[in-house]
């Protein structure tokens, strides 16, 4: 039976939670038990987690800071986070968890995960000791996070001024700590520096515009301001004395990035298998991509929309639409909880920056906020993902809002088990907004316009060489030129996109990986959950289950779902990376 169209969140997650019953061969996913011990260490880790969690480009891992936060990164901090980390892994090996709930098992593992995850960042592949980039998102990028936020309010601003102040200071620990740099990540901090006086004065223009700060504000903000244009000058003039010195492999090697698979993703492939699912999904896409313009032969190119007015109001329009139609079709459930993600302007002050992508997400404090992503005036000229968005709002509206990326993580900071409402891994949040895409797709939502159909299966294409660029990245096939060269002509795409993505990539492997493989996990699940489940499975409450846990990584979820933890990789004695010893 499908559910109303607006339901609480509690009805919505009893609904899911009724798919928790081991019965057999039937369809299995048990409630999470709360248990103690795991979810104290779980808060004690997370609070911890958001004083030390360092700044980067990618959307999702935008967690909330306490008041006033600045990253720190001096040596004497780094040794800190680094037995800091050391003293939660010890308490959560000790924690007496094998015979409890399957459910159990799983946050627990997904602890361990997040653990992991620190001792990846700190040993095994070290930005902070090889990036410079590390140091400017440190800085400048914490203050860019503080200003996406919509809208601008008085505690943005302490934060801005806060952050910007911290930024000289920051950019003096790099040249300390930066003494694995690679010559690769340097030109790229470099071309991001090139004009970067010119940039941080419009910045500085848009803010007095813009913000509204009295005129103390005005006096702390230009002096922060002010210097911290200044320091990133400096730092630019000290790479190039620097750059010729730095060795140009970035590749972090075929046995560290199994370590990450196995210990923070929780993937059971190797990266030949992982390159095999990218090369016959790039395939599908292709072969799709030419029968639909086929499909499509003698209808006219969908026009850019005149204005960034007309289509923030058609993004409106369609949000709107694709709720209603997710649930009248028996995809997804509407809960009342889960607010709205809608286009805005972009502020000057934050094109000015340019420091990743311009969506807030809100976060499990702000979920009566609407999520926002700022948007420059429609164009056909613009990159990949923008020209698209140009002429239809719907395919990235799928992904990064509804029913993606807002949708999804909203449905999640609402988890009855506080374990599962923190940020987890991109694997299954891409995986979901990934799938999302083709699942609205299949779902028929695009017959009143076939060209957008082509549009979809080139971001697949796009997807699935994320693949091969981010294992060959890792593994030492591909240098970052050669990897933005790859993706310019193959997609194809814009040179500008290209080598900004391959630049990510290179700096943090496993993150590219995630889309594909993360919608294949949901696909072998679904097959498997329907296989078993038979004439009893439910797709909408399937698919509800996936949302809810969202921030799980999908060889959890099959554990869970299925009683199937073939998935999970085993769990190594310590989480010493290869070659670390702590």
């Amino acid at each position: 039976m499908r559910l109303g169209l607006k339901m609480s969140f509690c009805r919505v997650v009893a609904s899911v939670l009724s798919m928790f019953v081991t019965t057999g061969a039937a369809l299995s996913m048990a409630p999470a038990v709360p248990n103690g011990p795991v979810q104290q260490l779980s808060e004690r880790f997370w609070t911890w987690r958001a004083t030390e969690q360092p700044f980067t480009e990618d959307d999702i891992p935008r967690i909330e800071r306490p008041a006033a936060f600045v990253s720190r990164w001096t040596k004497s901090d780094a040794a800190a986070y680094r037995e800091k980390i050391g003293q939660f892994e010890q308490e959560w090996r000790a924690l007496a968890v094998s015979d409890a709930p399957v459910a159990t098992q799983v946050d627990w593992r997904l602890l361990g995960s997040a653990i992991a995850r620190v001792r990846w960042e700190l040993d095994v592949l070290p930005d902070w000791k090889r990036n410079p980039r590390f140091y400017v998102d440190q800085g400048l990028g914490g203050v860019y996070a503080a200003v996406l936020v919509h809208p601008f309010s008085d505690a943005q601003k302490r934060e801005m001024s806060v952050r910007l102040e911290s930024v000289p200071r920051l950019l003096e620990e790099g040249r300390a700590n930066l003494t694995d740099m690679r010559r690769p990540y340097a030109n790229v901090t470099m071309e991001y520096l090139n004009g970067i006086e010119k940039r941080m004065q419009a910045f500085r223009d848009a803010v007095h515009a813009e913000a509204g700060l009295k005129p103390q504000e005005l006096a702390a903000f230009d002096k922060a301001e002010n210097a911290a244009a200044s320091a990133l000058v400096a730092f630019r003039e000290w790479l190039r004395t620097q750059i010729a010195a730095m060795p140009q492999q970035t590749a972090v090697g075929r046995e560290s990035y199994l370590w990450f698979l196995r210990n923070v993703a929780l993937l059971p492939y190797t990266p030949e298998q992982m390159l095999a699912i990218g090369a016959q999904e790039f395939q599908r896409a292709v072969a799709f991509e030419a029968l639909q313009a086929a499909a499509d032969t003698g209808l006219p190119p969908v026009p850019v929309y005149a204005s960034s007015a007309i289509q923030a109001a058609e993004e409106v329009k369609q949000e709107k639409l694709l709720r209603a139609y997710m649930v009248s079709h028996g995809m997804l459930s509407e809960p009342a909880g889960v607010r709205h993600y809608y286009y805005l302007p972009i502020p000057a002050y934050v094109k000015a920056l340019g420091l990743g992508v311009t969506d807030d997400l809100t976060g499990p404090t702000r979920l009566d906020r609407d999520s926002s992503s700022y948007k420059e005036t429609p164009s056909a000229d613009s990159g990949f993902f923008s020209a698209i968005t140009a002429r239809d709002t719907r395919p990235l509206l799928i992904h990064e809002g509804v029913p993606g990326h807002y949708y999804q993580m909203a449905w999640s900071w609402h988890h009855p088990d506080p374990v599962r409402r923190h940020y987890y891994d991109s694997q299954s949040n891409e995986g979901i907004g990934f799938y999302a895409e083709e699942m609205m797709l299949v779902g028929g939502l695009f017959e009143d316009q076939p060209k957008t159909k082509e549009a979809i299966y080139r971001m697949m294409r796009l997807r699935a060489l994320r693949v091969v660029v981010d294992v060959k990245l890792a593994i030492g096939a591909f240098t970052l030129e050669q990897a933005a060269q790859y993706l310019e002509t193959t997609v194809p795409m814009d040179r500008g996109t290209a080598r900004s993505e391959a630049a990510m990539f290179a700096s943090t492997p496993g993150q590219a990986i995630t889309y594909q493989i993360g919608k294949t996990d949901i696909l072998r699940l679904m097959t498997d959950a329907r296989l078993q489940q038979k004439s009893d499975f439910n797709l909408q409450r399937f698919q509800d289950a996936v949302w809810l846990n969202g921030n799980v990584p999908f060889s959890l979820q099959r554990w869970e779902m299925l009683g199937d933890n073939s998935d999970v990789p085993v769990l190594p004695a310590s989480f010493d990376g290869p070659g670390q010893h702590h």
